[in-house]
């Protein structure tokens, strides 16, 4: 019997990557696409030589062309990070509108099985806690984090369209913040921001009073739970991620007490439109999926900060002074 073939967007990135493992691991051909734009071939060329492995170096905001037959699309294509959507804010548009158009169009040909990776930026600056798949959000279309939180909630409409209307079968992951080996240091989120800062033996910088939450869940947990989504007959969204919630200036003492080092925290204005809570409300997950996350934020700490310590100079330096400040009360 042949072995069922699943093609992965944004392959080269943080989850795309973890996801070409899980399904070579579970016995899959996986054609796995990325642009390279915020990809980092590192992070899967481990893969090269794998005779189920198939790389491909596409933008998928082009027409998308795969030979041969597709079981499963995995859409993970897409600026994920602060900085890079900030930086390239028409390319995150695009690949959450033309992108999940092109790839909606080639599942709709090869009777595939579609999964998007949407976010919990759907919700905005939440006025609902925690956020539950039924809230339907706060977002400032124009401001300057609307370029991808309303890439994202385009995409789940385009996505709910080719259900409805094609009767493509498809799935949506709403993800919490996630973390774990091959984040990318210095890309603006808070955890790889802060331990980063703390190996440079810097300073650890709070945006606000610190008083902003957020729910962290290790990269193991947030995969199961997609994998088990994917395979799933649920259509709707469906939140992944810990609600074990903890406060940013609660989060910095605990990654200066991992690292054991002797920096500060200091303080910053708050980037406009930035959410002051984040907290999934997982019901469905447990319900629709039997899935809860296993791995608690100290295990996981651990583990990503064992990763982070086996990076070079040169790696930990990338990016490091980006200019966040332009993008402040704007």
């Amino acid at each position: 019997m042949a072995k069922q073939r699943v093609l992965i967007t944004g392959a080269a990135g943080f989850l795309g990557s973890h996801l070409c493992d899980r399904f070579i691991s579970e016995g899959f051909q996986v054609v796995g696409m990325d642009n390279l734009i915020t990809g980092n071939l590192s992070n899967i060329e481990h893969l090269f030589g794998n005779e189920h492995f198939t790389f491909m170096n596409h933008d998928v905001s082009n027409f998308v062309h795969v030979s041969g037959s597709l079981d499963y699309i995995l859409h993970f294509a897409s600026p994920a990070s602060p900085i890079d959507y900030l930086k390239i804010p028409i390319q995150t548009l695009k690949v959450g509108s033309l992108g999940t158009h092109n790839l909606l169009g080639l599942a709709k040909e090869k009777k595939a099985r579609m999964l998007i990776a949407s976010t919990s930026e759907v919700y905005g600056d939440p006025m609902v806690h925690p956020q539950h798949e039924d809230y339907w959000g706060n977002v400032n279309p124009i401001g300057p984090r609307g370029v991808y939180d309303e890439a994202k909630r385009f995409q789940e409409a385009m996505t709910m369209a080719y259900h409805r209307f094609h009767g493509v079968e498809t799935r949506i992951v709403r993800i919490f913040n996630t973390y774990g080996p091959r984040m990318r240091l210095n890309d603006g989120r808070v955890l790889p921001a802060f331990i980063g800062q703390a190996l440079r033996g810097e300073d650890l910088t709070v945006f606000g009073d610190g008083s902003q939450t957020r729910s962290f869940c290790y990269v193991d947990d947030l995969i199961e739970g997609i994998y088990r989504l994917l395979m799933s007959d649920h259509a709707y969204p469906v939140n992944i991620g810990n609600p074990d919630e903890i406060t940013i200036g609660e989060f910095a003492e605990e990654i200066i007490k991992l690292t054991g080092t002797a920096q500060k925290v200091i303080y910053k204005d708050l980037p406009k439109d930035d959410p002051k809570k984040r907290r999934p409300d997982i019901t469905k997950a447990k319900e629709l999926l039997d899935w809860s996350p296993k791995v608690d934020r100290s295990e996981g700490l651990k583990r990503t900060y064992a990763y982070f310590q086996t990076l070079s100079d040169e790696q930990l330096n990338e990016t490091a002074h980006y200019n966040f400040e332009k993008y402040i009360k704007r």
